[in-house]
């Protein structure tokens, strides 16, 4: 298993840009696919995206789909979620995820490790 701590969440309105972030330590991160979920409040977890092992490949739900961007940066060993036009329906805790699957999986039991989350909140 990897480490993983996000950072970035906060308050924004609605149409506005955040950056998520996730920093992992204890493995060698490039093994790893990577993914976000999210989970508002009283319902459960939702996948976001997934980057594979390189980056080359991203996916995205179809929530989603041409307003975030998730990349890596192997070298760092970071993770990032570019969030654009966010809408109050993106309010939530937004969780990483790692999988040592080196397929592109978006299914949360196929990820081992989880970071704390951190909370994103869009105002309307």
């Amino acid at each position: 298993q990897v480490q993983l701590v996000e950072s970035g969440g906060g308050l924004v309105q609605a149409g506005g840009s955040l950056t998520l972030s996730c920093a992992a330590s204890g493995r060698t991160f490039s093994d790893y696919t990577m993914a976000w979920f999210r989970q508002a409040l009283g319902e459960s977890r939702e996948w976001v995206s997934t980057v594979n092992w390189s980056g080359g490949h991203t996916y995205y739900s179809e929530s989603v789909r041409g307003r975030f961007t998730i990349s890596r940066d192997n070298a760092k060993n970071m993770v990032y979620l570019q969030m654009n036009r966010l809408k109050p329906e993106d309010t939530a805790v937004y969780y990483c995820a790692a999988s040592p699957l080196r397929i592109a999986t978006i299914k949360a039991a196929d990820f081992d490790s989880w970071g704390q989350g951190t909370q994103v909140t869009v105002s309307s």
